[in-house]
C-alpha cells in the first residue's frame, strides 16, 4: 500500500484554486517531557506544518466547505490534546457557520506520548461531530492509508458518507499490535478498504484524483433545497393512473402475465432507472459490490434531492437474493437520510430474501423486522416504488412509506406464486391461478390501500425502457415535491393512519 498524499497535496487536489483559507492557530502549550518536545520539533521541521492536522475553509465547485485534513508525516497523524482541540474547534466553527464538513483522516490513532488524556479527546471530537450532524449538516469522511485505532473508532467513521482510499489499511488494531497481543498474524485483507466496502462498512472506494468530483456531486445533492411542490392540477398528470376504486378490465394486466413480464432479463431495474432519470447521481458501494442485490445512491430527480435504496434483482441471468447485510445497509442509509433531512426513496424489485442456513444464523428475519420499524419511525419523507417483483419479506422490508408508486406489471406477494402453489396444492402447477386469486397485482394493491399511483407500461417496461423510466421518474419527482412540502407532523400522522388501514378489503366510505 502506498503512503497517502500530504495534507497540503490532498487539499490542493480537492479545492478550487486559490480558495483555501487556514483556520489554524499555533498551540501555546508545550509538553514537559524533553524527548517529546524534541520529537515535535523534528516533526515540524520535516513536514513544514505545526501539528498532525490542518483545518480551514475551501470551495469545491464554488461551494464553501470546511476541511479537516490529517498529516501522516507528523508523528503518524496521531491525535494529541492540541490536535484534538484544533479538530474540535474546526467542527464547531463549521456547525456555527452551517458549512458542510469534509474530514480527511490518516492516522495511527492516539498519540502514545500523551496517553489517556489524548485517548479521551476522541470523545471531545465525537461530541462536536454529533452536534454538527444533529444540526442537519453534511459530514463526509475520506479514510486514507492508514486510518487506525481511536480515529477509526470515532470521528473518522461517523460521516453520513464514508469514503476510502484504494488499498487503505483501515481498522482498530494495527497488525504489529494485533500480533503482539493475540500471538497470531492478522490476515492482510481483513483491514483493506475494499474488504470493508464489500461488507457495507464503507460507502465507496475512491481514488484521490477522483475524490473532488465525487465530493462535488455528493454535496450537490446533500446541500440542495427541494423545489417547491407543483400547483395541483385539476386532472391527473398525463400517463399516470391513480385508481380510486375498481377499475375496468383494460386497466388490470393479467396477474400471471405480469409476473412473467417482471422476470424478463431485459426489464429495466433500479440502476437503469436512476441512470435514465437523475440530474445528479452518486452510486455508493453496497454489500457484495456490483454483484450484490442492493443499490444505494444520492440523487437529484427533476430538482428533488433524495437518498435512494433499491433492489437490483438480477446479475445477467442470475437472481440475486436480498441478504442480511443488505438489510442492515438499508437501515443505515435510512438513518443518514433522516440526519440530513432528505427524503428516502426505496425501490422494490426482488425475488425474495436470502434462503440459507447462514441467513438464518445471521438473523435475516430479525433484520427485516428492524427495517420495518426504522422506516415506519423515520422523520423524513419516505417514498416507495414497487418496480417489479415484490416477493416475501425482502420486499416488505422496503415498503413502509408515506406514498407508494407501482409499475403497472409490478406485484407483491408473501411468496412467489410457485411457492404459494406448493403450500396450497403441494405442487407448483397452480401458480397462475393463485397469482390471479391472491390480489398481487398493482391495481389490486391500489384497491386495498397500499399503492397510490400506478404508472402505466405500454404494454411492458422492457419494450419501452426509456419512455417507461421517464414516466416513472416524473411520478417520483412529483410525489417527492408533494411529500417534502407537507409538514412533518401532518405527514407522520397520515403515515400512521395509512398503515393502520393497510390490508382492508374495502375502503372506508
Amino acid at each position: 500500500m502506498s503512503v497517502s498524499l500530504t495534507a497540503h497535496q490532498l487539499i490542493g487536489l480537492l479545492v478550487d484554486p486559490g480558495s483555501y483559507r487556514s483556520w489554524d492557530e499555533p498551540s501555546a502549550a508545550e509538553p514537559v517531557d524533553a524527548g517529546y518536545r524534541a520529537s515535535l520539533a523534528r516533526a515540524r521541521e520535516r513536514t513544514g506544518v505545526d501539528e498532525a492536522v490542518l483545518t480551514g475553509l475551501g470551495r469545491i465547485g464554488g461551494e464553501p466547505v470546511a476541511l479537516v485534513a490529517s498529516e501522516f508525516g507528523f508523528l503518524g497523524g496521531s491525535i494529541g490534546v492540541a490536535t484534538a482541540e484544533r479538530i474540535t474547534r474546526a467542527v464547531e466553527r463549521a456547525t456555527a457557520e452551517r458549512l458542510p464538513l469534509v474530514a480527511l483522516p490518516v492516522s495511527g490513532g492516539t498519540r502514545m506520548q500523551e496517553g489517556t488524556a489524548a485517548f479521551l479527546c476522541m470523545l471531545r471530537i465525537t461530541a462536536a461531530v454529533q452536534a454538527h450532524r444533529a444540526a442537519g449538516l453534511p459530514y463526509l469522511s475520506y479514510l486514507r492509508n492508514p486510518t487506525m485505532g481511536g480515529v477509526f473508532a470515532s470521528w473518522g467513521t461517523l460521516g453520513q458518507l464514508v469514503l476510502a482510499e484504494p488499498g487503505a489499511r483501515l481498522g482498530f488494531l494495527g497488525p504489529r499490535v494485533y500480533e503482539e497481543l493475540r500471538g497470531v498474524s492478522l490476515p492482510a485483507d481483513v483491514q483493506r478498504a475494499e474488504t470493508l466496502a464489500e461488507r457495507g462498512l464503507v460507502d465507496a472506494v475512491v481514488a484521490p484524483e477522483e475524490l473532488r468530483e465525487v465530493l462535488r456531486r455528493s454535496l450537490a445533492v446533500l446541500t440542495r433545497r427541494a423545489l417547491p411542490a407543483p400547483v395541483p392540477l385539476p386532472v391527473e398528470p398525463a400517463g399516470l393512473a391513480r385508481p380510486a376504486g375498481p377499475a375496468g378490465p383494460a386497466q388490470h394486466p393479467d396477474a400471471w402475465e405480469a409476473v412473467l413480464r417482471t422476470r424478463r432479463p431485459d426489464r429495466p431495474g433500479t440502476r437503469e432507472l436512476l441512470r435514465r432519470t437523475t440530474e445528479e447521481l452518486v452510486l455508493l458501494d453496497s454489500p457484495g459490490g456490483r454483484n450484490g442485490a442492493l443499490i444505494r445512491a444520492l440523487a437529484v430527480l427533476d430538482g428533488q434531492p433524495a437518498v435512494v435504496v433499491g433492489q437490483q434483482r438480477r446479475a445477467g441471468a442470475r437472481e440475486r437474493p436480498f441478504t442480511t447485510a443488505d438489510l442492515r445497509a438499508v437501515r443505515r442509509t435510512a438513518r443518514v437520510a433522516e440526519q440530513l433531512g432528505l427524503p428516502l426513496v426505496t425501490v422494490v424489485d426482488t425475488a425474495g430474501a436470502e434462503l440459507s442456513v447462514q441467513a438464518e444464523l445471521d438473523g435475516v428475519a430479525i433484520e427485516i423486522a428492524h427495517c420495518l420499524t426504522t422506516l415506519l419511525a423515520l422523520r423524513t419523507p419516505v417514498l416507495a416504488v414497487l418496480l417489479g417483483q415484490g416477493s416475501g419479506g425482502g420486499a416488505l422490508a422496503l415498503l413502509p412509506a408515506d406514498r407508494v408508486l407501482a409499475a403497472a406489471n409490478a406485484w407483491l406477494a408473501p411468496l412467489p406464486p410457485e411457492g404459494a402453489s406448493a403450500i396450497v396444492h403441494r405442487d407448483g402447477g397452480h401458480a397462475p391461478d393463485l397469482a390471479r386469486s391472491q390480489g398481487i397485482g398493482a391495481h389490486a394493491l391500489a384497491e386495498v390501500g397500499l399503492v397510490d399511483t400506478v404508472v402505466p407500461e405500454l404494454p411492458d417496461a422492457a419494450d419501452e425502457p426509456a419512455a417507461f423510466c421517464a414516466r416513472l421518474g416524473a411520478a417520483v419527482a412529483s410525489a417527492l415535491a408533494e411529500l417534502t412540502a407537507t409538514p412533518e407532523p401532518t405527514r407522520r400522522t397520515a403515515r400512521a393512519t395509512r398503515h393502520r388501514r393497510l390490508g382492508d378489503l374495502l375502503r372506508p366510505a
